[in-house]
């Protein structure tokens, strides 16, 4: 988890990330009005002690009709959904303004700056709490009720993000959360093709950097768990690796599926060619075995390697297998397993490839 805190916080200390973040995830009309060449992150030197304890936290300033406008980008890793995360906006929107003040960043005469705070949410349940600091105070009639402070923060559940929504974004931050929503090599394969495109040129070297180390440690350990890759410098690279790596798969599969076909063959024709042997003869019985052998191993060498490639299809789009899942895989006979993959193609669970099998 620290692997992908970090590597997150770094990606989004690039002040492109932050402003294809906003263009294309706050569909409201004032950032159209911001001044991107602007955008800076705000030094450590002007954060209090109480807001450098949150790591995951970034504070971002930009431009908006000739004044300063405030980002604090929230970024949330935990599980589980936090019930009371807006009285923690309250209090980091409370210390920033605190230090701006402190730090002589505001006069008596100036109004506080906008802050937009921004919660990015990568946990696997969906958020569910208040995002408005008010929703969470009772109410108390009578008059008291006017004193409820009233705060709401912008939310950006990942996982609640379609492909159908992130895939037509030409957009950076889009293309992180596709990845991070991946199940196969091929979706991996398609979406660096993009980043390949939009992150080459000099200036960009940083975070392109960024993107190969967040890949290499964090999405790549997680959907290929069984491969041991070694350290790339450059997202083409990558790209051409998990290219070689899926041909090999099916190189290795269909050889190791013969050799076990072949092997079962052979000695089911031999057990049949010598109960032939003793009622027509040992030497046409063990000669009409060896044939029958391997026929039979031919025929079972290419089932088995059909098997193999049909495991490896479902662990590139689903993650490891049952036993269960595995024995059901090694029972299915050649029609049954075609039928099993053509449902593979369009099946959201894994238990959707196995329903109605004759």
């Amino acid at each position: 988890m620290y692997e992908h805190d970090h590597s997150y916080k770094l990606l989004f200390s690039h002040a492109t990330m932050v402003k294809d973040l906003l263009r294309g995830f706050v569909h409201e009309a004032w950032v159209e009005e911001l001044d991107f060449a602007s955008l800076e992150k705000v030094s450590g030197s002007f954060i209090s002690d109480d807001l450098r304890s949150r790591e995951d936290d970034l504070i971002w300033r930009v431009r908006w009709s000739g004044e300063w406008l405030y980002v604090y980008l929230l970024i949330e890793f935990q599980s589980t959904v936090d019930p009371f995360m807006a009285v923690r906006i309250m209090t980091y929107l409370g210390l920033l303004y605190q230090d701006l003040i402190k730090h002589r960043q505001l006069t008596a005469q100036d109004q506080l700056p906008p802050v937009l705070p921004l919660v990015l949410y990568n946990g696997q349940p969906r958020w569910h709490s208040a995002r408005n600091i008010r929703d969470l105070i009772s109410v108390v009639p009578g008059g008291l009720e006017r004193y409820r402070p009233q705060l709401e923060y912008l939310l950006l559940d990942e996982g609640a993000l379609s492909e159908a929504e992130l895939a037509p974004l030409q957009n950076l931050v889009a293309a992180l959360f596709r990845l991070e929503k991946s199940q196969t090599v091929t979706d991996i394969q398609s979406i660096l093709t993009n980043l390949i495109k939009w992150l080459q040129t000099p200036k960009q070297d940083s975070l392109r950097r960024d993107f190969i180390t967040w890949l290499q440690r964090v999405i790549l350990p997680k959907r290929l768990p069984q491969v041991q890759f070694p350290q790339i410098h450059e997202l083409q690279e990558m790209r051409n690796m998990l290219a070689e790596t899926v041909q090999q798969w099916y190189a290795d599969a269909e050889t190791q599926g013969l050799q076990q076909g072949l092997q079962q063959g052979l000695q089911q024709g031999l057990q049949q060619g010598l109960q032939q042997g003793l009622q027509q003869g040992l030497q046409q019985g063990l000669q009409q075995g060896l044939q029958q052998g391997l026929q039979q191993g031919l025929q079972q060498g290419k089932l088995e390697g059909e098997r193999l490639i049909f495991k490896l299809q479902l662990q590139a789009k689903f993650g490891s297998l049952s036993l269960a899942i595995e024995e059901q895989i090694q029972a299915l006979d050649a029609e049954t397993l075609l039928h099993c993959a053509k449902r593979l193609l369009t099946a959201i669970t894994i238990e959707e490839v196995f329903t109605d099998i004759p």
